[in-house]
């Protein structure tokens, strides 16, 4: 199977559209999804990729220790090592097709700040008006 090394751009930014889940491996019996070679639990992160003025939503798969402690909805982070495999499979006479994103970790990222807004600046008819209120 292809594993596709994804460029992450310092141009793009990542939110998270929900906090870690575990990822469940069947849903019929609610197993929770483990690592083939460490065992480790793996979690699902969705997170919206903005990047050139696009937005995409990808559901990413990191190992429970690459979820850093305080991930929470609308938090910025950075994918470390993120891997995209194609995949394809048939169910019930039916092609199904995606892509499966999986990184090393996450790590968060302090969001730019923000400028902020000038005070609105006061008209000389404004500034005698409020004077003829005050008097």
């Amino acid at each position: 199977m292809a594993r596709i090394p994804v460029l992450v751009k310092p141009t793009d930014i990542y939110i998270t559209g929900t906090g870690n889940t575990p990822k469940i491996k069947n849903p019929e019996t609610g197993e929770i999804a483990t690592d083939r070679d460490t065992g480790e639990v793996l979690h699902t992160v969705t997170v919206m990729q903005m990047s050139d003025g696009r937005a995409e939503i990808l559901k990413i798969t990191v190992p429970e220790s690459g979820v850093p402690a305080g991930l929470l909805p609308g938090v910025m982070v950075r994918p470390v090592d993120l891997i995209a495999t194609p995949w394809a499979r048939i169910f019930n006479g039916s092609l199904s097709d995606g892509v499966a994103y999986r990184v090393t970790r996450l790590e968060l990222v302090q969001a730019p700040a923000m400028a902020t807004p000038a005070a609105p600046v006061e008209t000389a008819s404004e500034s005698a008006a409020a004077a003829k209120k005050v008097a």
